[in-house]
């Protein structure tokens, strides 16, 4: 796989050179079993894959590029170039400019651009309405447009079954910016809706079935239909595609779910009313979810998941993490004010909570440690020498490198 050219500082020297290793011996991702950092009286468990994707790297090193090379324009980003507070507020200390909040709130009007600005487009991609304002601008998009391959790839799925005369069905948040560029590419070519959960796709179904009528689909699903979509006649034909950080297990649920349907009312014939996507979710997402999987077949004291709180992919990581750990999802090493006292975001309410007593009174600590794909590793390894901090007579990090005849 390509390799990147991101900042230094985002490389680690702990956690990201024991993932190298662990690469180098299991290339084939066949082993996704944590690695143990015994320290003594506090033990680790770092996941087999968490942290920079393809993605995030490509769009990091066009970002720095954009402002290496154009050190007299002005370089905006579109919004948030990934969910990590770190990377971008160390982009904005270097003079880059958010166009829009993650949730389309502008902050530069469009007026306000010039074509001789450049413009990045973040890893999530954009609409094929933004597209157009600044190409009307006169805005080149291409050159530092940094779409995560495996988001286009959704897309061109989208768009083959809509030249099949397939309604489209997203599994995703429809507030959250890929999910908002795949609604707007998915719309152009076919009849598109959102889902965010197998509960929704449920209601959806009953919408098939006739069994909840055209008004009050259009209720329920307000916001999240294409424009002129007849639920009366657009889902004779469907499949599915989805964000690609949501949860593997519930878009294989929700997909597994309108296909049951299909087959309830159509029986044999069904094949031609459903088409298997399978899921579209990108390598990146699949392995982090299964490294956690792994993680959960551990026995640890509690979890430890490291990323921007407004992150998907980090979110459903904490989601399987809670299942069976004490479960603490920090943006930074910042977080953990003591050995008494960490500070932590509850995703579902979407609240910082302060939680006392966190860290358990006892030798050996197991704490499972890993982050999203927008966490940069030296984040981990930060974490990971604040709660060493905390306990005496432990083992060197260059000693425990030793072990792993890492350098």
């Amino acid at each position: 796989m390509k390799k990147f050219d991101i900042p230094e500082y985002y490389k680690s020297s702990i956690t990201g050179k024991i993932k190298e290793a662990r690469r180098i011996m299991d290339p084939r991702k066949k082993d996704f079993t944590p690695t143990e950092l015994d320290f003594g009286p506090v033990k680790f468990y770092i996941a087999r894959h968490f942290g920079f994707c393809y993605g995030v790297e490509n769009a990091i090193e066009k970002s720095y590029k954009a402002l290496e090379e154009n050190p007299d324009k002005k370089v905006y980003l579109l919004s948030q170039m990934i969910h990590n507070q770190e990377v971008n507020k160390d982009l904005q200390s270097k003079g880059i400019e958010f166009i829009m909040d993650t949730d389309g709130t502008q902050f530069i009007p469009w007026d306000q651009l010039n074509p001789e600005d450049v413009v990045i487009i973040p890893a999530f991609g954009t609409t094929l309405e933004i597209e157009k304002k600044l190409e009307d601008i006169g805005i080149e998009i291409q050159q530092y447009n940094t779409t995560c391959p495996f988001v286009e790839k959704v897309w061109k799925r989208s768009s083959k079954l809509g030249d099949e005369q397939h309604t489209i069905i997203i599994h995703g948040k429809h507030n959250h910016e890929e999910t908002r560029a795949t609604f707007s590419h998915s719309a152009e070519k076919a009849p598109a809706v959102i889902v965010k959960n197998l509960s929704e796709a449920e209601q959806l179904g009953e919408v098939i079935k006739g069994n909840i009528s055209k008004e009050e689909f259009y209720q329920l699903f307000e916001g999240k239909y294409s424009e002129g979509f007849d639920p009366e006649i657009h889902f004779n034909r469907v499949g599915v595609v989805n964000q690609t950080t949501m949860l593997a297990t519930e878009t294989q649920e929700i997909a597994d779910y309108i296909k049951n349907v299909m087959v309830e009312l159509y029986g044999d014939d069904h094949k031609d009313h459903f088409a298997d996507t399978r899921d579209t979710l990108c390598y990146a997402t699949n392995d982090n979810q299964d490294a956690t999987y792994g993680l959960l077949e551990q026995d640890a004291d509690l979890a430890l998941i490291v990323g921007g709180y407004n992150s998907s992919n980090t979110s459903h990581i904490v989601e399987l993490c809670e299942r069976k750990f004490p479960s603490y999802f920090i943006n930074s090493a910042s977080e953990i004010k003591s050995e008494k006292e960490i500070r932590h975001f509850n995703y579902s309410k979407k609240e910082l909570l302060t939680t006392e007593n966190w860290l358990p009174n006892q030798e050996p600590v197991k704490v499972i440690l890993t982050s999203g794909a927008s966490c940069p590793d030296t984040l981990v390894d930060e974490v990971m020498l604040k709660v060493l901090s905390f306990f005496e007579n432990t083992l060197s990090i260059e000693e425990l490198m030793n072990e792993f005849n890492i350098k």
